[in-house]
């Protein structure tokens, strides 16, 4: 076991005694350490999340449950992992985590990005009780972002009673700061209809939540949670440990099991009703391994025509006339091999799928200084550099094209259904059998490629991209060598699904 502060690790990082009656303070026995663990009490080490949940806007995605009465209603803390889609001026500029109450009545408690600002509301009778907003905005569509908020108002000292936290620090700075009266009782923790990616004003958040944690009577800071890692600095996530000593209404929201999404995990039984969710929206794209998804913030010229849900690997181009929008994946690469899936959801005739090294002037393969390999869904021509030519099948709706990405011998595969175009073989190396040979990521401007998709043509078209983390149904499945991803069709030998614990290893 390893030590801390002087004694072995434990549920209190330093034995105390009084804990367990017998105890000596300072030192754990091994019968001792039995007892904290099969109660579930002991901590276990790094966590190894492996399941968000996946809310959709358009869909009114969203979790609800009525409390009951608290152990202690003026002390709480909520916890949660969070990846944005959505940013603000899509939909609204409010994006809910976590309400309590009625907003009709303007009693309310609220969690959300609010022009991308995080915000920390209560509202009772139309009166401010308190609120916290940031000046820092979180835009990184990429990220996850572990928050924290504790609230304690018992606190003598006002700027005590609501501490918040993102990624292990404290946030100090914000645009309104109105703490809540000393032993003030908000509606977060009390017997009423609590909210997870909503509030009753029909305002929804559009992204990923993992480790959703509610611990009642406690204000705990984001160490009970997540910690530095020693080597790269990074906040990590943690064994949540001593749930078994929390009030009434804590609950512990992991989306491990895709029929109940809204289950409890912290062993209270504060199971949430599920709303629009499906099993499809249990995703593995987590904290832990962070998969790749299409970016809003990164788009062609036409910034305006496209359209993106589903978390972020639903992308439409509206019908706007000689408007060509194509979108990147977040994740991109300068070496190693990689796939992707992109299913046709409608109108192939002007889906434009591939890889690009940046923004065109054009559409996805045109012209310009950024470098661009497409296969255009109506003919199934290769396009590069504005020129099309000769080389897979059309696509219809429905269809899944692969794209095999070998950035070490600067080659591109492209399969249809599982069955790759021209006899390519991904797995031939510089010989490139049936392979596209593409410009050197070292001499395409930027250095790097990412997957890509768009359209080229005035109808609508939507493509749903799979980077190992679906957002479709998968009948067959498939992983890579490392068992990472999700995907429809084989993926071929040594390449891989681009998250960043494989972009760490191979990219």
């Amino acid at each position: 076991m390893s030590r801390r502060n002087g004694g072995i690790i434990g549920p209190t990082n330093t034995p105390v005694g009084g804990l367990i009656t017998g105890v000596a303070g300072g030192v754990w026995r091994m019968n001792d350490v039995l007892t904290f663990v099969s109660n579930n009490q002991w901590p276990k080490g790094p966590e190894n999340i492996e399941n968000s949940c996946r809310f959709n806007y358009d869909s009114s995605d969203y979790l609800n449950k009525t409390l009951g009465t608290a152990t202690n209603r003026k002390i709480f803390t909520i916890s949660m992992w969070v990846k944005r889609s959505e940013l603000y001026g899509v939909n609204s500029e409010t994006k809910y985590l976590m309400s309590a109450g009625n907003n009709a009545s303007t009693n309310i408690d609220e969690f959300y990005f609010r022009q991308d600002t995080l915000d920390f509301s209560g509202y009772e009778s139309s009166t401010t009780e308190f609120q916290l907003r940031t000046n820092a905005i979180f835009r990184d569509v990429s990220a996850w972002y572990h928050v924290v908020v504790a609230y304690d108002s018992t606190q003598g000292t006002a700027s005590n009673r609501i501490k918040m936290y993102v990624n292990g620090s404290q946030i100090t700075s914000f645009s309104t700061e109105t703490y809540p009266d000393q032993n003030h009782e908000p509606l977060f923790n009390s017997n009423i209809a609590h909210e997870i990616g909503r509030n009753t004003d029909t305002r929804y958040f559009d992204g990923y939540m993992a480790e959703v944690v509610f611990i009642d009577g406690q204000a705990l800071d984001p160490t009970s949670f997540g910690e530095f890692d020693s080597t790269t600095g990074i906040w990590k996530p943690k064994k949540i440990g001593r749930l078994g000593d929390v009030g009434n209404n804590t609950f512990y929201l992991d989306f491990k099991d895709s029929s109940s999404l809204g289950n409890d995990a912290s062993g209270k039984n504060n199971d949430f009703t599920v709303n629009n969710l499906t099993s499809i929206d249990q995703s593995t794209d987590t904290c832990v391994e962070n998969f790749a998804t299409l970016n809003p913030n990164h788009r062609g010229t036409h910034l305006t025509d496209a359209s993106f849900s589903e978390g972020n690997l639903k992308h439409q181009g509206t019908s706007s006339g000689g408007n060509y929008p194509y979108s990147f994946s977040t994740i991109a690469a300068s070496q190693g091999k990689w796939y992707a899936e992109f299913k046709v959801a409608s109108d192939p005739t002007t889906t434009m799928i591939g890889i690009a090294s940046g923004i065109a002037d054009s559409f996805l393969g045109g012209t310009g200084s950024a470098k661009g390999y497409a296969l255009y869904g109506n003919s199934g021509n290769l396009f590069e550099s504005g020129s099309g030519s000769s080389y897979g099948s059309a696509l219809s709706v429905g269809d899944i094209l692969g794209v095999a990405m070998d950035l070490d011998n600067n080659k591109l595969y492209f399969s249809k259904n599982g069955t790759f175009h021209n006899s390519g073989d991904p797995t031939s190396g510089s010989t490139g059998t049936g392979a596209v040979s593409i410009t050197a990521p070292a001499s395409n401007g930027t250095g790097v490629y990412h997957f890509a998709c768009g359209k080229a043509g005035s109808a609508t078209t939507s493509i749903q991209a799979n980077f190992g983390a679906p957002p479709f149904s998968i009948s067959s499945g498939n992983s890579d060598a490392n068992g990472f991803g999700n995907f429809e069709y084989a993926v071929p030998s040594g390449y891989y699904a681009l998250n960043t614990s494989n972009l760490n290893t191979y990219g």
